[in-house]
């Protein structure tokens, strides 16, 4: 059987900013992983876990303080050359967290959409980029007549439409989706993410997720990565988290899924974690191996106290 390769590989990825002389934000502290062509793997954790730094540390939107980040074999940590560089803007794409925000709403969708396009100069002719344009349309669901739209013309859900085709267009190997969904109603959600799953089955473009929605992950994800203060503390297959989390941080966010059955509902009790008081350091912690992909954040002793 021939290994997988993975198409992006993390590790101890560091992100810090420094506020003052006296004090720097570790938004993201040391973590690694690694995602594998076709596959979708997802970062969850709460408001300020470091899920959004992540992805803006690997597309080069913020300098890495130190780690490495290998893709498609090649390091896009460090300085750049010119063919790393092409690489990493036509391979690697992102969308976007607020669909209004990232789209210039002084052009039009042709050339919101083209402009991967025009910068790699990737048409030979107008007619050319014009096409590519009203076939990744149709991909997402749109008519070649709203190329000739502005974005405020749009709801949000067909302006998330307007971002995943702005990505699409360059042909990503990857594709991170910065809590893509999270501004749109539920049933748009459940479009746009059946949107996401079928091109990746046609494209076989990997996606790096990332969300709070654990409804939504479960739903999409191949694996997960469970985030907390910027340390990764529990990974794994969407079974293995979902079935066997072994993190008390993790089985706090899955504990505060709410139930459609209103009978399992009004029982649902929420588990609390406070890391200030709950004697746990991540920074003593080592990677242990659970089973399979399933890997946990923790001392020895931690990891025993917390299988029983």
């Amino acid at each position: 059987m021939t290994e997988r390769v993975p198409l992006l590989e993390v590790k101890d990825l560091k992100q810090h900013f420094r506020i003052s002389s006296k004090f720097t934000v570790k938004a993201v502290d040391g973590i690694s992983f690694e995602i594998f062509p076709g596959e979708t793997y997802s970062l969850v954790g709460e408001s300020g876990s470091g899920k959004s730094t992540t992805g803006r540390s690997i597309i080069r939107l913020y300098e890495p303080t130190a780690g490495s980040v290998l893709f498609n074999g090649k390091e896009i940590s460090k300085k750049l050359n010119r063919d790393t560089q092409k690489l990493l803007n036509t391979k690697m794409q992102m969308i976007f967290q607020d669909p209004m925000a990232s789209l210039n709403p002084r052009k039009k969708v042709l050339d919101i959409i083209a402009q991967g396009l025009d910068i790699h100069k990737m048409y030979s002719s107008q007619e050319e980029r014009e096409e590519k344009v009203y076939e990744i349309l149709e991909m997402v669901g749109l008519s070649r007549e709203h190329a000739t739209r502005f974005p405020h013309q749009f709801s949000g859900g067909q302006r998330q439409r307007i971002g995943i085709a702005r990505a699409l267009i360059m042909n990503p190997d990857l594709i991170i989706a910065d809590e893509a969904i999270s501004a749109l109603d539920v049933s748009i959600q459940a479009q746009v993410v059946n949107l996401m799953k079928k091109i990746q089955e046609e494209t076989n473009t990997a996606y790096l997720f990332i969300a709070h929605d654990l409804s939504m992950v479960k739903y999409i994800s191949d694996r997960i990565g469970v985030l907390h203060l910027g340390h990764l503390v529990e990974t794994g297959s969407t079974e293995e988290i979902f079935s066997n989390p072994i993190h008390p941080y993790t089985k706090s966010l899955l504990s505060a899924i709410p139930s459609p059955n209103p009978r399992v509902e009004k029982n649902r009790k929420s588990l609390s974690y406070d890391y200030a008081t709950s004697g746990i350091d991540y920074e003593k912690g080592k990677k242990q191996h659970i089973s399979g992909s399933h890997y946990v954040l923790a001392t020895e002793e931690e990891l025993e106290e917390w299988k029983k």
